[in-house]
């Protein structure tokens, strides 16, 4: 029996207060007191997809075959099975505040390299464990209302795929899309409502809820190089040409992250929290790992959506 709609719209809100509240109170949202110890993340967004929607399917050809859909990754993290029909995911935009942004927009730089300021480096570490305590929270509070919900980004099943391509089995931007949240970028960041400069989370869950509306199927909708040949900020930004008006390298944007964690993990190592990850399924335990990002600060899509104040009809074609 379909659930009215009110009853659906019900639960997000719902989901989405009980996250509020957890942004606004964590003490796990927050800088450490040597940087100030103001919040990381200002408050979110969420978007809900059917997990039966075809885009899913057809990321398998997008990103990779061995990107997983919502009930395979259902399935994967341990769930019992349960009709495609009945799931749904709920992606969360977490988006750095203001100070972090502002702070963030002037890379330092030595020995020829560019590199993110340290206030950028330590939130977004530590960024990295609320986030995983929201999702967890999240999850709590669904089972306590009787419904199932896993994680994908906490999945076992979920890891960097290294074969010939550079992928992982759950996108979260890719899942974002999915679930109306916002357009990729000549970055290939995000580009949301909150602008660029986000991490992203999700959960699947069979709790009944209310789909979110792509406002469009075009990937590059909020780019303003995309879709008005304009700007081209963030390839400016990147300091190893990574970014192009042929698109985004990821691997030689990697292989800059790799360099830049060899110059930065050394002075700060003791302060940023370990973390993990699986390289083609082999699990990683602590280590530190950091960020780049520079294509992301003093850009038009930092913060907004740079086609919000564009007319409307570009989103119907």
């Amino acid at each position: 029996m379909e659930l009215p709609q009110s009853i659906r719209l019900e639960m997000n809100d719902e989901i989405f207060t009980f996250l509020q509240r957890e942004f606004e109170t964590s003490e796990l949202n927050r800088l450490p007191e040597t940087y100030g110890g103001g919040k990381i993340f200002a408050p979110p967004l969420i978007g809900v997809a059917q997990a039966g929607d075809p885009i899913f399917q057809r990321y398998k050809e997008i990103i990779g075959p061995e990107h997983l859909t919502p009930l395979e990754m259902w399935l994967a993290s341990g769930q019992e099975y349960n009709s495609v029909s009945n799931l749904s995911t709920i992606s969360i935009i977490f988006p750095f505040e203001k100070k972090i942004r502002n702070e963030s927009i002037k890379p330092l730089e030595s020995h020829r390299m560019k590199k993110p300021p340290e206030i950028y480096t330590i939130a977004r570490n530590f960024g990295n464990e609320f986030k995983k305590s929201c999702i967890l929270k999240t999850i709590k509070m669904l089972n306590e209302k009787g419904y199932d919900a896993t994680s994908g980004m906490l999945s076992d099943a979920y890891t960097i795929v290294l074969k010939g391509k550079f992928y992982t089995t759950w996108s979260e931007r890719y899942i974002a899309f999915a679930s109306g949240l916002g357009t990729l970028g000549l970055h290939e960041g995000l580009i949301t409502e909150l602008g660029c400069n986000i991490r992203l989370g999700s959960i699947i869950t069979n709790a009944p809820l209310k789909f979110t509306l792509r406002k469009t199927q075009e990937p590059y909708a909020n780019c303003l190089y995309y879709s008005k040949g304009t700007c081209k900020e963030c390839a400016e930004k990147c300091p190893v040409n990574a970014i192009t008006e042929k698109g985004y390298n990821k691997i030689k944007c990697n292989k800059y992250r790799m360099k830049l964690a060899r110059k930065i993990l050394p002075s700060i190592r003791s302060s940023l929290k370990k973390e993990t990850r699986r390289v083609n399924w082999k699990l990683k335990q602590d280590i530190s790992i950091v960020g780049c990002e520079l294509c992301q600060f003093g850009v038009q899509c930092t913060d907004k959506n740079p086609m919000a104040s564009h007319h409307m009809d570009f989103f119907s074609s």
